[in-house]
């Protein structure tokens, strides 16, 4: 299904051009967003709704919705929505193919596919976050025993969740390292804390190759993530081969093809202060954001300017009623310095309805985003 959403008028619209986003995600959606009043945009992305990713924790423990219609968050701003994968692309061209049957031509095209869950080592019956819904249908089925394996944030959102909202079933957390590791020591005492408080057993220095060999009734693979899909990579642009992420320069343009940007998790970008940046919401809002700044200001025929970007904070839920909000330097390093309880479950709860306040914000007020202190 195709729709198009008009926007009054080409009041503020200074270049015209043709740009293709693929991917609705955080960062596909605020690239196309700020792009509007200066291109025309077609964004690709087989979904009818916007995610919020960093909710799936809240949807495998039994949140009924953590999606928003992408016809309304689009309405008004003139952007076409094309409900398709691209199956291919051809850079030579400047064409991208979709399964739709439609090929779209492009000027700029930006990559910002996002990211999944590393699917070494998941197995036949592990769920991830990006099944967070089949999960929460396991979980009713009746109490048994949980593994959560992997220790990083998304595990200990998923086990803390989890064991708070189905107490009947035992949860168990498997690391290979040591929990939270990027924390800091106040930080990592505090996860420790509420996890026993919770009754999830932790269980360290498990190197875990195959979820299938776990003993559990239900098994929850949150280990380390990867760029989506193979598209750069069989077109031959170059890309990260660990990661699969698409190698990009300062101002976040592929570095074989600088018409095509990433943004997001699918960019492997860098910033002096930050160094390399994770894959996060708290990255995908400003790449998203400064790869639309850096096409309109193309289309105008300026020079794109380099990204700028420094770490803040990590927010970590802990339950519906706890969290952790660690403050980190800029290049990410943990300080020790942090706010936990229920004080910070409120924080946490306000990050993210902001990002998608801000999205929203961007449909209507695109040439608002650059002064949001963060974001722009």
């Amino acid at each position: 299904m195709t729709s198009v959403a008009k926007r009054g008028g080409t009041r503020g619209r200074t270049a015209r051009g043709r740009v293709v986003v693929l991917g609705g995600g955080y960062a596909g959606t605020m690239a196309a967003l700020r792009l509007a009043p200066y291109a025309q945009v077609t964004l690709v992305d087989p979904g009818d709704r916007f995610t919020e990713r960093v909710r799936l924790h809240e949807l495998a423990a039994g949140r009924p919705e953590v999606s928003h219609s992408r016809a309304r968050m689009l309405h008004g701003t003139g952007i076409e929505h094309l409900a398709a994968r691209a199956t291919s692309l051809d850079p030579d061209a400047r064409a991208v193919h979709t399964d739709s049957g439609r090929t779209l031509l492009y000027d700029r095209l930006v990559y910002a596919l996002g990211s999944h869950t590393d699917p070494r080592g998941i197995g036949e019956r592990a769920f991830t976050a990006e099944s967070a819904a089949a999960l929460h249908k396991r979980l009713l089925d009746g109490p048994g025993a949980l593994t959560v394996v992997g220790g990083g944030l998304t595990g200990i959102e998923m086990a803390t969740e989890i064991a708070e909202s189905h107490p009947a079933w035992q949860v168990r957390l498997l690391t290979g390292g040591e929990i939270g590791g990027g924390l800091s020591v106040r930080g990592r005492a505090h996860v420790r804390t509420v996890l026993d408080r919770l009754g999830v057993r932790v269980e360290e220095g498990r190197q875990i190759a195959d979820a299938d060999g776990v003993d559990a009734d239900a098994v929850l693979w949150a280990g380390s993530l990867r760029a989506t899909g193979g598209l750069a990579h069989d077109a031959g642009l170059v890309t990260d081969p660990v990661t699969g992420r698409l190698r990009v320069d300062a101002m976040l343009r592929s570095v074989s093809h600088p018409d095509i940007y990433a943004a997001g998790d699918a960019a492997a970008a860098r910033t002096p202060r930050a160094g390399a940046l994770r894959m996060a919401c708290a990255t995908a809002l400003p790449t998203g954001s400064h790869v639309a700044g850096a096409i309109a200001a193309e289309l105008r025929g300026a020079a794109p300017r380099p990204l700028s970007y420094g770490f803040f904070v990590q927010c970590v839920s802990l339950g519906r009623h706890d969290a952790l909000i660690q403050s980190v330097r800029a290049d990410d390093t943990p300080r020790e310095r942090v706010l936990t309880g229920r004080p910070a479950a409120r924080v946490k709860e306000q990050v993210v309805r902001n990002a998608v306040r801000v999205l929203r914000l961007a449909a209507r007020r695109p040439g608002v985003i650059p002064l949001i202190p963060g974001i722009g």
